[in-house]
């Protein structure tokens, strides 16, 4: 690994902790030559997924946007920064898991609005609201009757 300040390709590890659920290697390491301490991250490398939009374009899957999407949607919510982590890990195992290698938008989107339904109703009607573009307050009110449906399920259980 080449230290990120001089170049020097001899460094050494001074601390590693799994993160990520054990998904990923963060690892502190130090420069032998100039002694800058810097972070990596070790992760697998899976195979590329392909998300085909709406319109039928491809793009690669973007961890990154996902994470962005829902940090947004859950904004001034009690949901922490480690609980969205997980969500995004838990949706990328469910997506390679299904063996596609081309997986459309209104599969993750739903995969999120489910994940969401379950952590936090505030934040699943934001992302609900974004992802249906909803036009006026009925689809909202159907969207939240939906909502409270699934909460009404889960305490019959």
């Amino acid at each position: 690994m080449k230290c990120g300040k001089c170049q020097e390709t001899e460094t050494k590890v001074i601390e590693s902790r799994d993160v990520a659920d054990g998904e990923a290697v963060r690892r502190r390491r130090a420069c032998t030559k100039c002694h800058y301490r810097f972070t990596t991250y070790e992760r697998l490398e899976r195979p590329n997924l392909i998300v085909v939009k709406n319109d039928g374009t491809r793009e690669l899957f973007a961890r990154e946007k996902l994470l962005v999407g829902l940090y947004r949607a859950c904004e001034k919510t009690q949901v922490t920064g480690m609980q969205i982590e997980r969500l995004v890990a838990d949706i990328e195992h469910e997506l390679y898991d299904c063996g596609d290698a081309e997986i459309p938008t209104t599969k993750i989107g739903q995969l999120v609005m489910d994940h969401l339904a379950e952590l936090n109703e505030v934040a699943y009607v934001r992302f609900a609201s974004v992802y249906r573009r909803f036009k006026d307050i009925a689809s909202f009110e159907k969207e939240l009757s939906v909502v409270k449906g699934l909460k009404t399920d889960k305490s019959k259980s």
